[in-house]
C-alpha cells in the first residue's frame, strides 16, 4: 500500500513538472512571437463602399488593428488625416486606406474636367497674385497675316491650385473641360502672349439673378456663349496656320 501510495506521488511530481515545463515553453514562445511582431497598431480601413472622387466622411472608414511589425508609413493611423481628402481608387467596405490613395478634395476635379499648369513667365502674365477657388479670364494675344489681334479666349475658369516658392506667387493650375484643354494648352505654347486676369464674381453672381429672373437672357447669353466658342476655335485655327506658315518659311531659308 505504502509503495503504491509513493508510485502515485512519484508520477504525480513527474507530471506536474512536465506541465510546469511545457506551460513555461509555451509563454516563452507566446513572448518571442509578441517581440517579433511586437504590439498592436490602429490603421484606417474602409467602413462602407466609397466611390472615387467622393470626399471622404469620419462615418465611412474605422479603426483596425495590425501588428507593429506591419505597419509603414503608407498606413494612416489618424482619422484627421482624412480632412477634406477623397480616394482617386473605389473603395469597398474593409479595404485599407493608405496615404497613396488619397487626394486634397480641391485638387481631385470632375472625371470630364482635367487641371492644366499655367506658370508665371514673359509670354504668360498675371495680373496679381491669385488663391485657390478664384475665377479668373484668359485674353490671348497673337498675330495672324501681319494683323495682331487680342480677344477673350476663356471666362470664369476656376483657379484650384496656386504654386508659390519662399511665398512668392508663381502659377495657378486651372480646372478646365477636358474637351478645351488642348486649345488652352495650344495657346500657352503658340500665342503671343496669355494673359491671366481675376474675374469679377460679384459681377457673374448679378448676372445669374439676372438670367433666372428673365429666362430669355439665359438664352441670348448662351447664345453669345457659343459665338465666343466659335470665335476660340477659329483662333486656334488661325494659330495653326500660322505655326505651318512659319515652319513652311524657316524650311524655305534653310
Amino acid at each position: 500500500m505504502l509503495e503504491s501510495k509513493r508510485k502515485a506521488i512519484i508520477f504525480f511530481v513527474i507530471s506536474l513538472l512536465l506541465a510546469l515545463t511545457a506551460g513555461f515553453l509555451i509563454l516563452k514562445k507566446v513572448q518571442s512571437l509578441n517581440t517579433n511582431l511586437g504590439t498592436m497598431a490602429e490603421v484606417v480601413v474602409a467602413n462602407v463602399d466609397v466611390s472615387s472622387r467622393a470626399l471622404i466622411r469620419p462615418e465611412d472608414v474605422t479603426l483596425e488593428e495590425i501588428p507593429q511589425k506591419y505597419l509603414k508609413e503608407y498606413h494612416i493611423t489618424n482619422v484627421e488625416e482624412l480632412i477634406n481628402k477623397v480616394s482617386i481608387v473605389p473603395l469597398s467596405a474593409g479595404d485599407m486606406i493608405t496615404k497613396n490613395m488619397l487626394k486634397q478634395a480641391s485638387a481631385v476635379v470632375e472625371e470630364n474636367n482635367r487641371l492644366i499648369t499655367l506658370m508665371e513667365s514673359d509670354r504668360i502674365i498675371f495680373d496679381e497674385p491669385l488663391e485657390a477657388l478664384d475665377r479668373v479670364d484668359i485674353i490671348v494675344s497673337h498675330r495672324f497675316d501681319n494683323k495682331e489681334e487680342t480677344s477673350f479666349f476663356m471666362k470664369d475658369v476656376k483657379v484650384s491650385r496656386v504654386a508659390k516658392e519662399s511665398n512668392k506667387f508663381k502659377g495657378v493650375q486651372l480646372e478646365i473641360p477636358l474637351d478645351t484643354a488642348p486649345q488652352l494648352i495650344h495657346m500657352q505654347n503658340y500665342a503671343d502672349s496669355v494673359r491671366i486676369v481675376k474675374a469679377n464674381v460679384g459681377k457673374l453672381e448679378a448676372e445669374v439673378e439676372k438670367e433666372m429672373a428673365n429666362p430669355d437672357l439665359k438664352v441670348e447669353a448662351d447664345d453669345n456663349a457659343a459665338k465666343e466658342e466659335a470665335a476660340k476655335e477659329q483662333a486656334v485655327e488661325k494659330a495653326e496656320e500660322a505655326k505651318e506658315e512659319n515652319e513652311a518659311e524657316e524650311g524655305k531659308a534653310e
